[in-house]
């Protein structure tokens, strides 16, 4: 199997906390794909994803699977021991649930605020990105506020659970952990006083998969063009 990724990003880190918890990374070929550069918006990338966004998995028949989640559900259940997305209807049901709002209240949003309020990855992007309106940087603005308010949220949830979706570390707490790394990158802090949410990361960030997975770092090419 082939993925279209590249370190250090959200969405690919996404996928290789998964592999690691799977232990799938030596079945693993990664090829590197330049965001800054926007490969993933030319025409032989979107043969792959239409979509033009990170990760890609590719299949030995040739398949293309994108989206993270879609990406988590298939390499999860290739034993026949799905941990990470539900085991039972009512499992399922919940860490798909909170899995998207991790998506839509927080690791979404964060990305707005970053591609519109910010420089966000550059001049080679700003091509492919909306055109311009009036508003544009505030509404970025706006979308720090609703991933901050989505911090708030997962908190609460973790006053409650041990993880974002019950008893059990899933794909939900995977993208949560993932969106708090992509705030730290767009220089949106957690609140301290979000106790639940902080000693929760502290928890996720010693776990092997976490610690211990790939792709962890950013290229140092990458850190050197975003002025790093």
């Amino acid at each position: 199997m082939k993925i279209f990724d590249r370190p250090g990003f959200p969405n690919p880190a996404r996928i290789r906390i998964v592999l690691a918890e799977k232990g799938l990374e030596p079945q693993i070929e990664f090829i590197s794909v330049d965001l800054i550069a926007a490969e993933h918006k030319q025409p032989a990338f979107l043969e792959k994803n239409p979509s033009g966004v990170l990760p890609v998995l590719q299949l030995e028949d040739g398949t293309y699977i994108s989206e993270a989640t879609a990406i988590t559900e298939y390499l999860d259940n290739l034993d026949g021991d799905p941990r990470l997305t539900g085991k039972t209807p009512k499992e399922k049901a919940v860490i798909h649930m909170m899995q998207k709002r991790a998506e839509t209240e927080l690791l979404d949003a964060v990305g707005n605020y970053f591609h519109h309020a910010t420089p966000g990855l550059g001049d080679a992007l700003q091509v492919f990105k909306s055109p311009e309106w009036a508003g544009r940087q505030d509404w970025g603005n706006r979308q720090r506020d609703k991933a901050l308010a989505g911090m708030g949220y997962f908190d609460t949830v973790l006053q409650d659970h041990p993880f974002v979706a019950g008893d059990v570390f899933s794909m939900a707490d995977i993208t949560v952990f993932a969106g708090l790394m992509f705030a730290d990158a767009a220089g949106i802090a957690v609140p301290e006083d979000y106790s639940a949410l902080n000693a929760w990361r502290a928890k996720v960030s010693e776990l092997p998969s976490v610690k211990n997975r790939s792709g962890q770092m950013f290229v140092s090419e990458d850190l050197r063009r975003l002025g790093f």
